[in-house]
């Protein structure tokens, strides 16, 4: 057998079960966010993009495109390097000290994703703090998955946002003994949200450090977007945070915020921030204008919680299976991978709306969904025929959606 054979047969184990992925082919148009064109051979057509991470349109704010504009017009495309050798520039300098303002830490650190971030921080830190016992939430991100993973210490997997079991696995290590807790504020795939300041309370007994990612609540929640921790007002109780620019800010890029010592210790210590060439200095400059921006600006944020919990109470009204949640991301169960797959193609291609399924291994097996994001930019009309369309599927098949509703209640 030939190495292509015996890849082909992993794609074809994929493509069996379901959950094969396709890419959408699409066409932005600047300043007209949620709106696209889907790319089918020569020909395209217009969609409403219901699935983007962009939560707030920023990526098509005009003082970022400005700023990035003006960017590239001064100092050109690529950044030169990691850096450590001539890859750093003034726009990542003035980045790191607004993340570090936005969570009122003394240090930020840049990456070139949240992924790679938390893969970096998580196995640096473990690495070095000898004898280190991580304790992670079961729903966490593959990124801090990984990261736990590749600094090859003990680990202890507490119960989704479950405080007593935390408690009893931390009880179950001696005082003395380095940890981590390292968890989520919003949890991307459900819209559940922690409870951080509670956590922050069995850190302080526990002698632990709390590492959290706020990767889906920086720029959406808090009065300048610190995330969920400065809304409920413990940002400061909170060791490290993980954040993202590609998200809430509209851009590219992630990064820790956190103390200097320990900043300094990932930068001099991770290979993932060490040997990686920097953020091209444009994506910087556009992350930075988008940061200061949502820092005193509200606007954005109010529109987006109200168009989600509109969408969220239209859809219960229209008898859809909501998975319920206080956040911003509205899944919707759909249990069949197959199904899911059917559906969004016949949204995409008949009804032009694109959302992308969801299923293993972002979600168990059998919770296979639609993660619908509103943002500020959709408009009454486009839920409309979101709404529309989803009930005249589901009434297609409502053997599928009484499992639906049975799993989203359980």
């Amino acid at each position: 057998m030939t190495y292509d054979e015996k890849l082909g047969d992993a794609l074809e184990a994929v493509i069996r079960e379901g959950r094969y992925r396709v890419f959408a082919d699409l066409k932005r148009k600047r300043g007209d966010f949620p709106k696209a064109d889907v790319v089918s051979g020569n020909e395209s057509r217009p969609i409403t993009v219901w699935c983007s991470n962009d939560y707030l349109g920023m990526g098509q704010h005009p003082k970022v495109l400005a700023a990035m504009h003006d960017a590239i017009d001064g100092v050109g495309a690529g950044s030169g390097g990691t850096r450590n050798i001539s890859g750093t520039t003034h726009f990542h300098v003035e980045l790191e000290a607004e993340i570090a303002d936005l969570h009122g830490k003394e240090a930020a650190l840049l990456f070139t994703s949240a992924f790679v971030a938390n893969e970096a921080a998580l196995s640096t830190l473990v690495q070095l703090l000898p004898g280190c016992v991580v304790f992670s939430d079961e729903k966490n991100h593959a990124s801090m998955i990984a990261g736990i993973r590749n600094g090859r210490g003990p680990k202890k997997i507490f119960l989704h946002n479950d405080i007593a079991d935390l408690e009893t696995k931390l009880q179950s290590v001696p005082l003395s003994t380095p940890k981590i807790i390292a968890f989520e504020s919003v949890y991307s795939m459900d819209g559940h949200v922690a409870p951080i300041g509670k956590i922050c309370d069995l850190a302080k007994k526990y002698n632990a450090l709390t590492y959290l990612d706020e990767v889906h609540a920086v720029g959406l929640y808090g009065p300048r977007g610190g995330g969920i921790s400065e809304r409920d007002g413990v940002m400061d109780r909170v060791d490290v945070i993980n954040g993202t620019l590609a998200k809430g800010y509209g851009v590219m890029g992630g990064y820790i915020a956190a103390s200097r010592t320990l900043c300094d210790a990932v930068r001099s210590y991770a290979p993932g921030f060490i040997f990686t060439t920097s953020l091209a200095p444009v994506i910087a400059a556009g992350a930075l204008a988008s940061m200061r921006h949502l820092k005193s600006s509200n606007v954005e944020r109010e529109r987006h919680q109200e168009r989600a919990r509109t969408l969220k109470r239209r859809l219960i009204a229209a008898d859809l299976p909501v998975i319920s949640g206080p956040s911003h991301i509205v899944p919707v169960l759909v249990a069949d991978p197959v199904r899911c797959k059917h559906l969004t193609d016949i949204l995409l291609y008949r009804h032009g709306i694109y959302v992308q399924p969801i299923n293993y291994p972002t979600v168990p097996r059998g919770t296979e969904r639609l993660r619908l994001t509103p943002s500020p930019q959709h408009t009454d009309a486009d839920m409309d025929h979101l709404v529309n369309s989803l009930t005249e599927l589901w009434g297609k098949c409502p053997i599928a959606l009484e499992e639906s509703h049975r799993q989203a209640a359980e």
